[in-house]
C-alpha cells in the first residue's frame, strides 16, 4: 500500500533547506495552471510514455506548459507584486486519454492534474521532481512562496489501485458498484441528518467517475498523511491548497492537519469549499470544535460567498449591497482574515466573460479585492483581462508563453491600452498594500452601503484608510462617519491613487464625491 514511513535521510536537499513560510494576509497569491501558463521546455511537450496527448488546438489536451515556463516568468510575477504561487496538482496523470462512451463527452487528457495515478510521481509533461525543486528554490530566491495543490478525496479511475486495491475497503465501492456524489454538503452541518443521508456526500464518486478514497480505513489515512508530509519536505513548499474539502470525513482533516502542524508548524492550508453559503463554508474552518466535537485544523478557506457577490455586483452590474451582505457574516468564521478572496479561478468562467463585464468594472473588482479583508488571489491572466467561458475555455494559454505566439502579453509593449492600464492598476494596488499595513491587517468597518456605492475603513493602531467604490454610471456623493475611521476634524485626506480630490474632515463627517465607475482610497 506504500504506507511505509519514508526516512528523512533519503529526502532531497530542499527538504532540509525548505523555508516553510506559510501564507497570510500579507501575501498576494497567484494561481498558475502549469500546462497553460508558459512552455519553457518544448522537449517535454509530447513525451514518449504518453505520446499523442499534446495538441494546442484542442482545449482538453496538453498544451505544453511546464515548470521551466514558470521559472522563466518569475520576474513577471515579481514585477506584479506576487508573493505566493499556487500551483495546480503536479501528480503523475494517466498516460492515455480519458475515454467515455458518451459522444457528448469526447476524450480528454488530465492536463489539469486532478486525476492522480501515482501520488508520489510527477507529471512528465511538466518536468520531474528535480525540476520542481528548482522551481521552488528559484521562487524562494525571488521572495515568492509555493502553495501546492493536493487531493485526498479521490484518484483517477485509471489508478492501479482501482483494479487491484491494497485492501478490500481502500475505496468506497468499486468501479462497477458505488454511490454517486450528491453534492449535499449541507447534510454535514447538523446532528439532525442521519449517517445514511450523509453517505452519498462522503462516499460518492465525484462526477460518478473519480474513485472515492476511504479515509476511515487507517492505512488509507496513513498513506495520505505521509504523502502530504513527503511533498512538503521534498518540494520545500510553504502551503497547501486542498481540493474538495467537504467530501472527506472531518476527523481525517483533524488528524491530517495535526500531522502537518507537528512536523511543519509554519505550513498553512487553504481548503476548497465550493459554496456560496457562509454558514456552510465557515463550518470547515479550524480553530473551533463543532457539534461533532471535531476541529478540522484547516487554517484558511476559499471565500466563495465573496466571489459570488463580487461577480454579481461588479461583473454583472448588480447591487453593491451584495458585498456588504457577505461581510455581515464574518462572525461565522474563526478568522475571516484568513479567507482567500478571488475574482475567479480555474473552475469558473473568467470575469471578463460575464455579461456586462468591462475593463472599468474589472478595475473596480481588483480595487475591492486588494483592499478588503482576507488573502487576495489572482487567477493567471486576470491581471490583463483575459477572457474565457466555462471549463475548459477559462483555461486558455497565457499569450506569449509559447514560442511563436503572435503577441507576448508578458511584455508591456504587446498589451493593449486597457490591458496595460489594468496590469498597472493591480501592481499599484499591491504597492499600496505593502506601503499601508492597514490594507492587509487592519480591522474592517463598513461605513456605507447603497446599491451603487460601498465604503469601508481599514484601521490599525498606526493608520487608517477609507476605501470607497462607485459602481454606477453616474457621479455619486456619499457621507460617512469619520470617527469610525479614527479621523478627526481638520484632518486632511488624500486619495492614494492621486485621482480624486483631497478632502477635509468637518463636523465628524467625510463628504466623498466619486466619479462614475471609480474608486478612491483616502488616508491622512
Amino acid at each position: 500500500a506504500g504506507t511505509a514511513k519514508i526516512p528523512w535521510e533519503v529526502l532531497p536537499p530542499p527538504a532540509r533547506a525548505g523555508r516553510f513560510q506559510g501564507f497570510s494576509p500579507d501575501d498576494l497569491i497567484y494561481l498558475v495552471m502549469p500546462d497553460r501558463f508558459a512552455d519553457g521546455d518544448p522537449s517535454n511537450d509530447d513525451p514518449v510514455i504518453s505520446k499523442g496527448l499534446f495538441d494546442r488546438k484542442k482545449p482538453r489536451y496538453y498544451h505544453g506548459g511546464d515548470f521551466q515556463g514558470i521559472i522563466d516568468h518569475l520576474p513577471y510575477l515579481k514585477d506584479l507584486g506576487v508573493t505566493a504561487l499556487w500551483i495546480n496538482p503536479i501528480y503523475d496523470n494517466v498516460n492515455h486519454l480519458n475515454y467515455k462512451e458518451d459522444p457528448a463527452h469526447p476524450p480528454v487528457a488530465d492536463y489539469h492534474g486532478y486525476g492522480a495515478i501515482d501520488f508520489y510521481g510527477v507529471e512528465e509533461h511538466f518536468g520531474d521532481l528535480k525540476k520542481f525543486q528548482q522551481l521552488s528554490a528559484a521562487a524562494h530566491d525571488s521572495g515568492i512562496k509555493i502553495i501546492l495543490d493536493m487531493v485526498a478525496n479521490h484518484t483517477s479511475p485509471y489508478h492501479p489501485w482501482v483494479a487491484d486495491p491494497p485492501l478490500p475497503d481502500w475505496f468506497h465501492g468499486s468501479a462497477t458498484r458505488h454511490l454517486t456524489e450528491s453534492w449535499q454538503k449541507w447534510t454535514l452541518l447538523s446532528p439532525r441528518f442521519s449517517p445514511e443521508l450523509q453517505r452519498s456526500t462522503l462516499e460518492g464518486w465525484f462526477n460518478d467517475v473519480l474513485p472515492d478514497l476511504n479515509q476511515d480505513e487507517p492505512e488509507v489515512g496513513r498513506y495520505l498523511i505521509q504523502n502530504t508530509l513527503w511533498w512538503i519536505a521534498a518540494g520545500g513548499i510553504d502551503g497547501i491548497r486542498e481540493d474538495t474539502l467537504p467530501y472527506v470525513p472531518r476527523k481525517f482533516w483533524r488528524d491530517w492537519s495535526a500531522a502537518i502542524k507537528r512536523d511543519f508548524p509554519r505550513v498553512r492550508v487553504a481548503g476548497e469549499v465550493f459554496d456560496g453559503d457562509p454558514a456552510l463554508v465557515s463550518f470547515f474552518q479550524g480553530g473551533k470544535a463543532r457539534f461533532d466535537g471535531i476541529d478540522t485544523g484547516i487554517d484558511a478557506l476559499f471565500d466563495f460567498p465573496q466571489y459570488f457577490a463580487i461577480r454579481s455586483a461588479l461583473a454583472q452590474g448588480g447591487s453593491m449591497l451584495a458585498l456588504g451582505s457577505v461581510l455581515a457574516h464574518d462572525s461565522l468564521y474563526q478568522n475571516p482574515s484568513n479567507l482567500v478572496t478571488f475574482l475567479g479561478l480555474h473552475d469558473v468562467k473568467r470575469f471578463m466573460s460575464e455579461k456586462g463585464a468591462t475593463f472599468a468594472r474589472l478595475k473596480l473588482a481588483f480595487s475591492y479585492l486588494m483592499t478588503t479583508r482576507g488573502i487576495p488571489m489572482i487567477y493567471y491572466g486576470d491581471e490583463i483581462g483575459m477572457h474565457g467561458g466555462d471549463d475548459p475555455d477559462n483555461r486558455r494559454d497565457f499569450p506569449g508563453g509559447w514560442p511563436g505566439d503572435a503577441k507576448n502579453k508578458f511584455e508591456p509593449a504587446a498589451r493593449t491600452g486597457d490591458e496595460h492600464t489594468l496590469f498597472s492598476h493591480v501592481r499599484r494596488l499591491q504597492e499600496l498594500r505593502m506601503q499601508f499595513p492597514a490594507l492587509r491587517r487592519g480591522a474592517l468597518t463598513l461605513l456605507a452601503a447603497t446599491p451603487q456605492v460601498l465604503s469601508f475603513a481599514r484601521v490599525d493602531p498606526s493608520q487608517s484608510v477609507v476605501v470607497t467604490i462607485n459602481n454606477s454610471a453616474a457621479t455619486q456623493p456619499i457621507e460617512v462617519d469619520a470617527s469610525a475611521a479614527h479621523f478627526r476634524d481638520g484632518d486632511q485626506l488624500r486619495d492614494l491613487f492621486g485621482v480624486a480630490p483631497n478632502l477635509t474632515v468637518q463636523g465628524g463627517r467625510i463628504q466623498i464625491r466619486l466619479e462614475p465607475e471609480s474608486a478612491a482610497l483616502y488616508a491622512h
